[in-house]
């Protein structure tokens, strides 16, 4: 992340865009001059400080409003009326709506400037919590995209995590914390934080479930917002094991949607969790334990993760959003940058522009022995 200083991240006004209110002033300056005196061009010269406004600071609309009022002038002193009641109203009436705007102006850029810092811890937030994993771990590549309902917003309760069980096996993390605004923020914090402590040291998928409902039904006392949220806490995930030597990966559904299986033939697998359990903070983990299932994975495939933003996006006409049939009218054989990226723009396109809720998007391909480099990032 860049860590410019706050006051930098307000939008910068083009070069050129300035010369466009200049030009203006300097036409209508001249047009009223040779016009006929029954003919009154000047009072359009506001309309330079007020374009200035609508993307410049408040010194160069001033700069600007000055340039419009010396038009005035003269053309008041060029025609011979600088002294008649018309012009002298028309003067006022300018260097008022001038401070007017020099003002709207101050105002714009202070909330432009408080938005750019609401978007930095925004960004600083999304990047502590979700922590993004690196574009390959051991034989995977990994694409990520957070995509937030709400404008201006990084985050919510979606989340995701990717961490090493030991140097040949990834665990994967998807889920959805129930709640909107900054206390599923708080509970998404506290559901990875549990995920990256317990992923490391539990050495069956079954185990880890278990003792991530242990850690999210201790850590929710402290965290949920029973006040603000009276409802029930809980988080729906998705957990998913990976062995870098290839075969099958577990899965295990905690009330959360099984992956798409995008086969490197291009054929879209559609799983089904055989016997999910209930999210992670009800309670209700069954006493029989947690059963995983295994899913066909082998190079060139792609696992796509998801929640429940994605599939129950609508349409304008009350359509879910039909992720199967999508995908797989896709170019063949795209990386998972590319993959997320068609997603997001036919999801877009789907809802109109306009999602009702965020979405979190994690494309996984194995790729084959001769593109895995050595070793591999520590997560």
């Amino acid at each position: 992340m860049d860590l410019r200083r706050l006051d930098d991240l307000t939008e910068r006004t083009p070069p050129l865009a300035i010369v466009i209110p200049l030009a203006l002033v300097v036409v209508i300056t001249v047009a009223d001059t040779v016009s006929p005196r029954e003919v009154f061009l000047s009072p359009l010269l506001v309309v330079a400080p007020a374009l200035t406004a609508s993307f410049a600071g408040p010194w160069r609309t001033a700069l600007i409003a000055l340039f419009a009022v010396g038009g005035q002038l003269l053309v008041a002193d060029v025609t011979g009326e600088s002294g008649t009641q018309p012009r002298v109203w028309q003067l006022v009436a300018l260097v008022v709506l001038s401070i007017l705007l020099v003002f709207f102006s101050y105002v714009r850029e202070g909330r432009s400037r408080q938005l750019s810092r609401v978007r930095l811890v925004a960004e600083t937030a999304q990047r502590v919590l979700l922590r993004p994993p690196p574009e390959q771990v051991g034989p995977l590549r990994i694409a990520w995209r957070y995509l937030a309902a709400e404008d201006d917003a990084q985050m919510g309760g979606d989340l995701f995590a990717v961490t090493r069980r030991r140097p040949d096996l990834t665990r994967v993390m998807i889920g959805d914390v129930r709640g909107k605004g900054l206390p599923a923020i708080g509970e998404a914090s506290a559901v990875l934080g549990a995920f990256r402590e317990t992923a490391r040291y539990c050495d069956t998928l079954p185990g880890l479930v278990a003792a991530l409902e242990e850690r999210v039904i201790r850590d929710m006392e402290e965290v949920a917002e029973s006040r603000e949220d009276p409802g029930e806490h809980f988080i729906t995930a998705l957990l998913l094991e990976l062995p870098d030597s290839g075969g099958p990966v577990r899965v295990a559904s905690c009330g959360h949607p099984p992956p798409l299986v995008i086969g490197a033939d291009g054929r879209i697998g559609t799983p089904e969790c055989t016997a999910p359990v209930p999210p992670l903070g009800t309670g209700l983990l069954p006493m029989a334990g947690v059963h995983a299932d295994e899913l066909p994975y082998g190079d060139g495939d792609t696992l796509l993760l998801y929640t429940d933003g994605l599939i129950e996006a609508r349409s304008r006409q009350g359509v879910f959003y039909p992720l199967a049939e999508r995908v797989a009218a896709f170019p063949p054989a795209l990386s998972p940058e590319d993959l997320l990226d068609h997603l997001r723009d036919d999801l877009l396109h789907h809802t109109g522009g306009r999602l009702a809720d965020d979405a979190a998007l994690l494309a996984i391909t194995r790729t084959g022995p001769a593109d895995t480099p050595a070793g591999g990032p520590a997560l």
